[in-house]
């Protein structure tokens, strides 16, 4: 700050300096020419542009020197961090222009530097996670193999009780590592879509024969809200939309309550939109949980239990196909009332012909 004060001083005397010797200079040549009995109020008029003009002249040159050069090293400068963020016309003298752009410069960078501390944190809690997510049946491998090293393999019942253990945390590990794999060639469009004219009742109703077993472990009713007589054709992958209503169904009956429901309803959005509601009235979420549900491996349960299993990547699958179709997928949810996952869905008229896209045009 004192540097500052200094060179603004120094600035401020110089002009002052050349002005004053200027001034000076015109006042003897003023008196010198009253002496010699010239009409003083012929000289007044030419005396006041002659000072202006000069006076306009040095802080022009001045202002130029001291403070445009500044200016335009700013520019220069700022311009080598990120050139896109300024304009491309000439650098002027204009203190607002400037101080726009150079707010214009900090804001941009203070967003970035925001989204940069949000994926750190992003990348923090996915290591954590699917270390802990892959550790889990790694370990449990581990420890059937050495326990059957150190001597329990010459017990045939407990080598194969102890086999069948390993195979299953394999089972585990070849599930999550295809799921990743799955969400990846989604991400970078490695995926293709085949697509499809399809009944998308029929396909709900396909899903619910599937899960019904699991559902009636826990008493958990599936059903539609309403009796639909008539089919409902969407234009969609109908494998990938049948493992995003699995998904969301299984996740229902994961967090449901026992003897709970979860129902299933197709409506008209708009003329050449569905969209399909999966309502549960199970545990529910707190909104501050609602942005991250479909984030790799979040889970609301932090405490560490996995009594439910899962890969924790089902409704990132979910959300990452429904944009793979170029659609959109919702949630709502209030705690101890229940959950309400939403997509929609393009509506077609009848059936057509499969057609291959890739998930990268959509």
């Amino acid at each position: 700050m004192a540097t500052q004060l200094k060179k603004s001083y120094k600035f401020a005397f110089r002009s002052a300096l050349f002005i004053t010797l200027f001034l000076v200079i015109c006042l003897i040549a003023f008196l010198w020419y009253v002496e010699t009995e010239v009409q003083p109020l012929i000289l007044v008029p030419l005396f006041a542009v002659l000072v202006f003009l000069v006076s306009f002249a040095i802080i022009q040159i001045r202002l130029e020197r001291y403070i445009y050069r500044r200016i335009k090293q700013i520019y220069d400068d700022v311009s080598l961090l990120e050139s896109s963020s300024f304009t491309s016309g000439s650098v002027t003298t204009d203190m607002k222009t400037l101080t726009e752009e150079i707010e214009k410069f900090a804001k941009d960078k203070k967003i970035e530097i925001d989204t940069l501390k949000i994926r750190e944190e992003y990348r923090r809690d996915f290591l954590g996670n699917i270390s802990h997510e892959l550790k889990t049946p790694l370990f449990t491998v581990q420890g059937y193999i050495l326990t059957l090293l150190d001597g329990a393999l010459e017990d045939k019942s407990v080598r194969k009780k102890y086999l069948q253990r390993a195979q299953k945390g394999v089972d585990r590990l070849i599930y999550i590592i295809k799921d990743l794999d799955l969400i990846t060639k989604l991400e970078v469009g490695d995926l293709n879509l085949e697509m499809s004219s399809f009944d998308i009742i029929e396909l709900i109703e396909n899903v619910f024969e599937l899960l019904e077993i699991r559902a009636g472990k826990k008493k958990i009713s599936l059903t539609f809200d309403m009796d639909y007589d008539t089919p409902i054709y969407v234009y969609a992958d109908r494998d990938k939309i049948q493992q995003v209503i699995t998904n969301l169904v299984v996740n229902s009956i994961k967090y449901g309550n026992e003897y709970g429901t979860t129902e299933v309803s197709v409506e008209n959005l708009i003329r050449n939109k569905v969209i399909i509601r999966i309502t549960d009235n199970g545990e529910g979420m707190s909104d501050e949980h609602i942005p991250r549900i479909f984030e790799r491996f979040y889970r609301v349960d932090k405490s560490g239990s996995r009594k439910e299993g899962g890969s924790g990547l089902g409704l990132s699958i979910v959300k990452h196909i429904i944009e793979a179709h170029g659609e959109k997928i919702y949630v709502e949810s209030v705690p101890d009332v229940g959950s309400e996952f939403s997509f929609t869905l393009e509506k077609t008229e009848s059936h057509q012909e499969p057609q291959i896209v890739s998930a990268k045009n959509n």
